[in-house]
């Protein structure tokens, strides 16, 4: 019979064994689709979303300019997921969501620090410990380090 504790050890042994790149995976899977979500409903009207930048995002920092300010914010929201989704450049580019994610909780919604709070922890993943296997990013190191072998191994 397995005690507890023994069932607990064993339960995080299975767990230990998910690799990091079928998180990562899903970790760049879910926040591309929560940028690219809210670039889609900034496009499909932006008449409406240069006046919600100037009459609500923007309210308390009114010297920025509403419409420049959406053209940025659309287009780091369809660029850098479309980075991290596919595992290019991948650390860099959670940084302007990062960025986004904290002004948005500092500036424009302070009450919806769930959502931000899940954002920046998908993001802080992707930061911390890169795209996975499973990425252009690993492709492109592999290439890397096969080239620097060659080389070694031709001097």
């Amino acid at each position: 019979m397995m005690t507890l504790p023994r069932l607990a050890v064993r339960f995080r042994d299975l767990a230990e064994r998910i690799p990091h790149s079928a998180v990562a995976l899903l970790a760049r899977a879910a926040i591309a689709a929560i940028f690219w979500r809210a670039a889609r409903t900034k496009l499909a009207n932006f008449d409406l979303t240069v006046a919600l930048f100037q009459d609500e995002y923007l309210r308390n920092l009114p010297f920025l300019p509403a419409a420049p300010m959406a053209y940025l914010a659309i287009a780091i929201e369809l660029a850098a997921p479309a980075l991290i989704l596919v595992g290019l450049a991948t650390r860099l580019a959670t940084l302007p969501l990062i960025g986004m994610a904290l002004f948005i909780q500092v500036f424009v919604y302070p009450t919806s620090w769930p959502d931000h709070l899940v954002w920046i922890a998908l993001l802080a993943l992707l930061l911390a410990r890169g795209a996975g296997a499973i990425s252009l990013d690993a492709l492109i190191a592999g290439r890397l380090a096969h080239g620097d072998a060659a080389m070694k191994a031709s001097a």
